[in-house]
């Protein structure tokens, strides 16, 4: 055996173990998640509704709505390629934002394309059936969906658009009847069909003709007020340098030349999702970017501070969490769609429930209150130290978890150990390779 052989062998052995060794430590030494079953105080198996966006490729394959009993699921109802917001309005109608592919008519875009929308879900009966649906088509499958639908007291419904950045409200005939778009605020692009301009992905209604808006791209929350536009924003702009938090990946741009893009502070919001409005000054925020679950009060000059930040629940620290609700009993319920785990944590950060999902959850409903307008208020300081990040490495892993599932145990470390076993595994098989063209050439 050559000195090359030996090396190339040596460099391939050294993939495999780089590769395999830590993958396996990794999942024999993972903590265990969903394993708190029920919640202590409770009159019986807490029931949760769940909207599943799916798996596959961009995770737009196999969504689903469920409820859950404990960790029992008692029905599915599973048409649609992705589900995302659900609101349990009686046992007979849930609603729910969803994106599904096929359709024929299809306006101005090509034949076959997606739709979105809302649909109205029967779980009454033998099997839950979609009653109907209210939807329309849009370019991509991409960051084009309604992730949000809510009743309203007029008999209304608001949705919250990301093909045409805006909300706008339905009549049960499906008619629109007023509408807020994004624009009259923000810099907009020529076409914000062709981009995934501001996402906008959550819209609760306040009372007093008032909506809670969550911008995602710029890293803000936004009160629309039915006819006089946007009233108070939540993480306003105050420092253009880290303006490239928003910009990233074709987001928000300087349309109008002036140097301001209108994107939040990233440390306290970033690109965030779900808020939920507990009272006057204070929100609930899943902060998606930042891993983390907090709720903010606003101060006295007007701005927002953390008041309580959670980082992680099981011993596991969230990934991508994009729900969380303050419950009737003072408890917080945490969707956290990395992980792939729903969790109900009390104030000092104890799980007293979690559940595993087969998929990627989007949101999840505590019934029967679901999520509420004005909820018990935490406000003691938590802890608000930064996460650990490493550079390039946290991004690729952030973009990997978002893309596909995979295991809520694989870290950083194993994205470098995986780059590193493919560049000594293509370093082996080079030497190879040139061994065997040299031999081909004698």
């Amino acid at each position: 055996m050559t000195r090359s052989t030996r090396t190339a062998n040596l460099l391939l052995v050294a993939a495999c173990v780089v590769l395999v060794v830590p993958l396996v430590g990794s999942a024999v030494t993972a903590p265990t998640i969903g394993a708190t079953d029920t919640v202590d105080g409770s009159d019986g198996p807490p029931r949760t509704l769940v909207g599943s966006q799916g798996g596959g490729p961009g995770l737009h394959e196999d969504g689903s709505v469920y409820l859950l009993s404990g960790s029992d699921v008692v029905w599915t109802e599973a048409s649609a390629d992705s589900y995302f917001d659900v609101t349990h309005v009686s046992e007979e109608r849930v609603l729910a934002g969803f994106m599904h592919s096929g359709y024929t008519e299809c306006g101005p875009y090509e034949s076959p394309c997606t739709h979105t929308g809302y649909r109205v879900i029967d779980p009454s009966g033998e099997t839950p059936t979609v009653e109907s649906e209210y939807s329309f088509p849009v370019r991509t499958r991409k960051n084009s969906e309604v992730h949000d639908v809510e009743p309203l007291p007029s008999g209304e419904l608001v949705l919250s658009d990301m093909e045409h950045e805006r909300i706008f409200t339905v009549n049960e005939a499906g008619e629109e009847t007023w509408e807020w778009r994004a624009s009259e605020f923000y810099d907009a692009p020529d076409d914000p069909t062709r981009r995934d301009w501001l996402h906008i992905n959550d819209v609760d209604y306040l009372g007093d003709d008032r909506f809670l808006v969550s911008v995602r791209n710029a890293n803000q929350l936004v009160i629309v007020e039915r006819g006089s536009g946007v009233v108070e924003v939540v993480n306003e702009d105050t420092d253009n340098d880290d303006d490239s938090d928003c910009t990233q990946f074709d987001q928000l741009e300087d349309a109008d030349g002036d140097g301001d893009v209108r994107c939040g502070d990233p440390d306290l919001l970033d690109h965030q999702h779900n808020p939920q409005w507990l009272g006057d000054g204070a929100v609930l925020v899943a902060d998606s970017e930042n891993n983390r679950v907090v709720e903010l009060h606003r101060t006295e000059d007007g701005g927002w501070e953390e008041a309580w930040v959670l980082r992680q629940a099981e011993g596991v620290a969230f990934s991508w969490p994009r729900d969380a609700d303050r419950l009737s009993n003072g408890n917080t319920l945490i969707t956290d769609s990395a992980n792939q785990r729903i969790v109900e944590v009390n104030e000092s950060g104890e799980t007293v429930w979690s559940y595993r999902t087969p998929l990627i959850p989007y949101e999840a409903e505590r019934l029967p209150e679901g999520e509420t307008v004005g909820a018990t208020l935490y406000g003691t300081p938590g802890d608000t130290t930064t996460a650990g990040e490493v550079p390039v490495l946290t991004a690729l892993l952030q973009i990997i978890r978002t893309s596909v599932p995979i295991p809520f145990w694989v870290s950083e470390l194993h994205v470098a150990t995986t780059l590193l076993a493919v560049l000594s595994g293509l370093a082996g098989g080079g030497l190879h390779l040139k061994r065997w063209v040299g031999r081909g050439r004698g």
